[in-house]
């Protein structure tokens, strides 16, 4: 763990740095506020700093609330350190935005105590970032593909919608399912159809292009967003992935498995609703169904 440690004393700053070091600290080491806050801005920051309160160019207290308007979700913790004692001093540096404070002369246990403290409350912050970035992630993806669930990627619709009417550029939409899957459970068995869905999921995943999107809406049916301009070309899109599906060979514990796709494919242009696009684009799909499956429809004006 890096410590930064701004103090202007050097004999101060010596102690400080052999006591930190001494615990197994890594120490950045700066002689004066300004200094401190330049080293806070940087990317690979210290995550707990120590500060004296006095200090040239800027004091402990100005660093401190300089820090605090950073934008961050991982804000540094932050001890003051001082041989202002009185309460009212005390309040003040507590509501700069420091989390701790420490008086000089400071015993090196204390010291060692309160940076443990520091530590602690780092590690309780990194994990509740990951927990709610976990959480997001459980709520927005498809936990058998890994995908966009039906939610995210109709929310993901409705946002590509908007700049498209606003533009005057056209959003293809394309409904994709997968051809007799039912066949897949029932004679494979569920397992076998769920290795079948992370394939599809797989090669669906890259085959697409940058600003394309693609999400899971339930079952074997799967969405697929694609941002085109004026002239632009993306029927080779699904015309591929038809092709590639149905020459991909799929590994199950059942053994190799070969499947096809359906799909059914609509542009949306100014004016157009996320209800009036899907059901043009399923439509589309039910007409490939009724030409034989293993194919892509484009409806009228795509």
């Amino acid at each position: 763990m890096r410590i930064l440690i701004a103090e202007d004393d050097f004999t101060s700053r010596a102690i400080l740095t052999a006591v930190l070091q001494k615990q197994g600290y890594e120490v950045v080491s700066t002689v004066n506020g300004a200094d401190a806050w330049a080293t806070m801005q940087q990317p690979d920051a210290p995550r707990l700093a120590i500060l004296d309160w006095m200090m040239p160019e800027m004091d402990g207290i100005e660093v401190c609330q300089h820090i605090r308007s950073l934008e961050t979700n991982q804000p540094p913790y932050i001890i003051m350190l001082t041989s202002k004692d009185e309460k009212a001093n005390i309040i003040t540096g507590l509501e700069a935005g420091a989390d701790d404070y420490l008086v000089k002369p400071y015993d090196p246990g204390e010291l060692g105590a309160r940076v443990g403290v520091g530590l602690r409350m780092i590690e309780m912050r990194a994990a509740l970032i990951e927990s709610r970035k976990a959480l997001a992630h459980q709520a927005t993806h498809d936990p058998l593909t890994g995908m966009l669930n039906r939610r995210a990627i109709l929310d993901r619709l409705h946002k590509e919608l908007a700049p498209a009417a606003h533009d005057g550029d056209a959003v293809a939409v394309a409904i994709c399912d997968i051809d007799h899957f039912k066949r897949v459970n029932d004679t494979h068995g569920h397992q076998a159809g769920d290795e079948v869905l992370r394939a599809f999921a797989q090669v669906l995943i890259e085959n697409l292009r940058e600003h394309d999107s693609a999400g899971r809406m339930g079952g074997e049916e799967f969405l697929v967003i694609s941002p085109i301009r004026a002239g632009m070309e993306y029927t080779c899109l699904f015309d591929g992935l038809c092709s590639r599906i149905a020459a991909s060979t799929i590994t199950t514990r059942s053994g190799a498995l070969s499947v096809t796709v359906s799909i059914g494919a609509a542009c949306a242009t100014a004016g157009g609703t996320v209800d009036e696009v899907l059901g043009t684009a399923d439509a589309a799909l039910y007409q490939a169904k009724n030409e034989g499956r293993n194919r892509a429809v484009y409806a009228l004006g795509c």
